[in-house]
């Protein structure tokens, strides 16, 4: 199922977005994130969203603006593959190789939750820089509460996933990182989420052997492909649910990168 939320004639509302496009508001739901906590889980937030589609249909996604499927309180931004982990250990300090911490337990970061913008909205450059860059990633929605799960139990706390760019003053956050502190002003300026939440009991028939889901990435810019891969190729921690080792609240976010649309498909087998 996946869940929309978007200004249509000055109101802001959250619906579940049809196979069409048709949007089925949720009679006063403004806040996705608050529906989240209202539910307690991923089950309840389907039958939500069930009880939806017997209602009259909103507006097509093609009429509305469509804002950020959510605006989470915390957001957590993981490298969780070597190749990310030695390019940005060699940018910073010239050295080779991947840090022995980042196998133990893969990095992450804090980025700013009150700079969220919705999938096409226009992004502001931070002042000074010169070198704006984007991430194509992917982030697990966490719905429930949890403290000191293991990968396993941590699954169960995802309540979905949504597509994330990470934007990134590249020339700023080279300047700053030599500080051993950060990232700062590179990385605070903008994050943009969606189209959609799409819930995570659709995913579950893209996964491999192995337990990774086999979605097909593809970044474009002015629908010029820039870079593709498999969000499988990413490390455990981007489908096996990241272990959880403090307190999380609900509706927090957690990203994998992925090496290169605004959109994971299903890859082809062949």
């Amino acid at each position: 199922m996946r869940f929309a939320t978007y200004e249509y004639r000055s109101r802001r509302q959250v619906a579940v977005v049809d196979t069409d496009g048709t949007l089925y508001p949720l009679p006063g739901v403004s806040s996705l994130a608050a529906l989240l906590g209202a539910c307690g889980g991923l089950p309840e937030l389907l039958d939500a969203g069930a009880a939806m589609l017997d209602v009259p249909a909103g507006p097509n996604v093609s009429e509305v603006r469509l804002l950020p499927p959510l605006e989470p309180p915390t957001v957590r931004d993981f490298v969780t593959f070597e190749e990310h982990v030695e390019g940005v250990r060699r940018s910073i300090d010239g050295n080779a190789g991947v840090p022995e911490q980042w196998y133990a337990a893969p990095t992450f970061y804090f980025t700013n939750p009150y700079a969220v913008y919705g999938p096409h909205d226009d992004i502001p450059v931070p002042p000074g820089s010169q070198v704006l860059d984007f991430e194509l990633e992917v982030a697990a929605v966490i719905g429930t509460e949890g403290r000191d799960l293991t990968p396993e139990q941590a699954r169960e706390h995802i309540v979905g996933y949504t597509v994330f760019n990470d934007w990134s003053a590249r020339d700023l956050q080279s300047a700053e990182m030599k500080v051993n502190l950060g990232p700062c002003k590179g990385k605070d300026t903008a994050t943009t989420l969606g189209p959609y939440l799409v819930t995570a009991d659709e995913f579950e028939k893209y996964r491999d052997p192995d337990g990774f889901l086999r979605l097909a990435l593809t970044a474009s810019v002015n629908s010029v492909v820039v870079g593709e891969d498999l969000l499988s190729k990413s490390g455990p921690c981007t489908t096996r649910a990241p272990p959880v080792s403090k307190s999380s609240r609900t509706t927090a976010v957690w990203t994998a990168r992925a090496s290169a649309s605004c959109w994971p498909r299903a890859a082809s087998r062949g």
